[in-house]
């Protein structure tokens, strides 16, 4: 990685050399001055500021000066922590959070959070938990030490268990509705078969009806420490200000091991298949992938770039006839699906990079077939003016996702816990425009050309070639 870090000045210098070269067109002049504008820009965001504390916490924000201001805890621990016994408890712990503390009552903490405006927000994820606070700017003190006595005295009590237990049985039941979800989940355990990032992140119905008080509790001693967590903030935060609270109120996490350090274990990918066949369903839901790679790894730019150029499409939103996407155009000129879109999910060490489409049952064979034709046109044909236009659109997306200080607070605490820290928007922009289209065709090949896919179906999908065919198209025979 080391060498893939770039230095501030090398997008700048490419920048003022381009324009040199092009002073006598107005028209150009004006689009390099427009060019090198939005990297003065972003060479002028507000940087991200990162200290390890004492107790190995490490708080990282980005002071925006904004009147209002996000703060929360990413923790490494999610349900790929988890084993066959306790999986799901990552989940239910989030659930408990907002449940009362050893200081407050239910009541209490939703009063406190609604007299200061604020919003509390959790989530689960298979690689991190996440506990996070909206609210003004004056008023993150007061947030912290919500988010603090949240994390670390947690009440637990037996009652709010039971209570909890039945929320997320219907939870359960909510998701199983949602067959996107479905899918995904039936992917992660055919992919990821026999390793922890196969379970669900809710988990089965027989272990949420066994969860114990216990069990929350050994969770939380296993991995709830100090060098395993973020701080991030975004907003109007001030850095040094927020590293005394988090000394004064973060004191109590551990940064000690009972029973030794967790030690996250390789989980193999699998190429297999899952169909649950159920012709009472109206449209056939599908996803394909390959193995992905891990959000440190050189390629996963690269990769980003390729599941940009494959793109999205859905019937209903219309434009598809023009759309610039080969796969759309087809979609849209030949009915192949009601809409698909391409998704890379990325873990530390691996990933799932593919493609998820909905269909008319007997359309199944024709958008495989249309899928993977354009996946074999990224490993062998692709052109510069395609990656061109997927790069445009991945840093359009990358910047528009960073409209808030939500986002920013977000991104600042992944990455803090994926990469050790966080990408500069120029570093990273610079490094989407280094990549040509032999970069995308060398990286697909690697990734893509003659691997053996992983797939989850579910509906009417009978018209769904079996796998070794899957399999066989997953390369080309040329002479």
């Amino acid at each position: 990685m080391a060498s893939n870090i770039l230095k501030l000045s090398n997008p700048l210098r490419v920048l003022t050399n381009r324009t040199n070269l092009i002073r006598n067109s107005p028209k150009l002049w004006r689009c390099a001055a427009t060019e090198a504008g939005v990297a003065e820009q972003l060479v002028n965001m507000p940087p991200t500021q990162t200290t390890i504390l004492d107790s190995g916490l490490r708080v990282a924000t980005e002071d925006s000066g904004a009147a209002t201001a996000t703060i929360g805890l990413w923790i490494d621990a999610g349900s790929r922590y988890e084993n066959s016994s306790n999986n799901g408890v990552a989940h239910f712990l989030e659930h408990m959070a907002f449940k009362g503390t050893k200081k407050r009552s239910q009541t209490d903490l939703e009063l406190e959070v609604e007299n200061i405006g604020a919003h509390l927000n959790a989530y689960t994820s298979r690689e991190q938990t996440v506990f996070y606070a909206r609210c003004l700017a004056n008023d993150v003190p007061k947030a912290l030490e919500i988010l603090a006595d949240i994390v670390q005295n947690s009440k637990l009590g037996e009652e709010e268990i039971e209570r909890e237990r039945g929320v997320i049985l219907r939870e359960m039941q909510e998701v199983e509705s949602n067959l996107q979800e479905v899918v995904f989940d039936h992917l992660h355990a055919t992919a990821y078969q026999g390793t922890p990032l196969g379970n669900t992140i809710l988990g089965p119905t027989e272990n949420i009806k066994s969860i114990t008080k216990a069990d929350l509790q050994k969770y939380i001693q296993d991995h709830y420490k100090a060098p395993r967590m973020v701080l991030a903030a975004a907003g109007g935060v001030n850095h040094s200000e927020l590293c005394k609270l988090a000394q004064s109120h973060l004191q109590g996490l551990g940064s000690t091991y009972t029973e030794g350090v967790p030690i996250l274990e390789p989980c193999r990918f699998t190429g297999s298949e899952i169909r649950v066949r159920d012709d009472s369903i109206p449209l056939a839901h599908v996803a394909i992938a390959v193995e992905g790679c891990g959000w440190p790894d050189p390629d996963n730019l690269t990769l980003m770039v390729a599941n940009t150029l494959v793109g999205a499409w859905d019937r209903s939103q219309g434009g598809g006839g023009v759309n610039a996407g080969k796969l759309a155009l087809a979609s849209a000129q030949s009915g192949l699906c009601h809409s698909y879109q391409s998704f890379n999910t990325c873990y530390k060490d691996t990933g799932l990079w593919g493609i998820y489409f909905v269909a008319d049952p007997m359309k199944c064979e024709d958008m495989l077939y249309n899928i993977q034709s354009e996946w074999m046109r990224l490993c062998t044909s692709v052109t510069e003016s395609e990656v061109t236009r997927a790069k445009n659109l991945l840093k359009t997306n990358l910047l528009l996702q960073l409209d808030g200080t939500t986002p920013i607070c977000e991104d600042i605490g992944r990455q803090a816990l994926c990469y050790g820290r966080r990408l500069p928007i120029h570093e990273l922009i610079y490094r989407i425009d280094a990549i040509t289209a032999k970069n995308v065709r060398d990286v697909s090949m690697k990734y893509i050309y003659d691997r053996c896919p992983a797939v989850a179906a579910v509906g009417p999908v009978e018209n769904l070639p079996e796998y070794n065919r899957i399999r066989s198209s997953m390369y080309w025979l040329r002479l």
